[in-house]
């Protein structure tokens, strides 16, 4: 297939310098058919579309995206504005944005300002400003978050617990009698 002398045959580079001699108002002929470079049908491949940011103002900065089928094991995340799991995570991470795709899956402790949950998350979650859990996500472990908003069949199970409830609501803290 290749030569030894490079990627073209001499045909091919006598056909190139025809070309190229050629005055650029005149149209070049015509190459015989048995010359012309094979054509490939190959089909284009099929391209998932990435799941939508949250916000036109967070999709902006340094942006990881683990794609399907991709296993990133053991891993601490830092420096990553947004991160996209379309395949497996199993990390530690503090950062701005998770989005989490439908056949998506995080395991590990994530403290976070926004969370976008299709897929599943299992571990410690803090999402310090919103946690959005679609209808296709389940969350489970140790949850706290600044804002809540589930879609319908949506899942959210285990500690669960928001950041803005004042101290004396806390489970930790037995709730302070009142007194007339």
């Amino acid at each position: 297939m290749f030569h030894r002398d490079g990627l073209f045959t001499k045909k091919d580079e006598e056909l190139r310098k025809d070309v190229r001699a050629t005055p650029a108002n005149q149209n070049p002929a015509p190459l015989p058919a048995s010359a012309r470079p094979a054509q490939a049908d190959s089909p284009k491949p099929e391209v998932a579309p990435a799941p939508a940011p949250v916000r036109a103002s967070e999709g902006k900065g340094s942006k990881l995206i683990v794609g399907p089928d991709i296993k990133l094991k053991g891993a601490e995340i830092t420096d990553c504005d947004t991160l996209v799991v379309e395949g497996r995570v199993e990390a530690a991470m503090d950062s701005r944005v998770i989005q989490i795709a439908e056949q998506g899956v995080y395991c590990g402790t994530v403290g976070i300002d926004i969370a976008e949950i299709h897929g599943r998350f299992e571990g410690d979650l803090t999402a310090r400003k919103q946690l959005v859990i679609h209808a296709t996500g389940k969350v489970t472990g140790k949850i706290r978050y600044g804002k809540l908003a589930i879609e319908e069949g949506g899942e959210l199970s285990g500690d669960i617990g928001s950041l803005t409830t004042p101290d004396t609501l806390r489970k930790d803290r037995p709730l302070a009698a009142k007194t007339a």
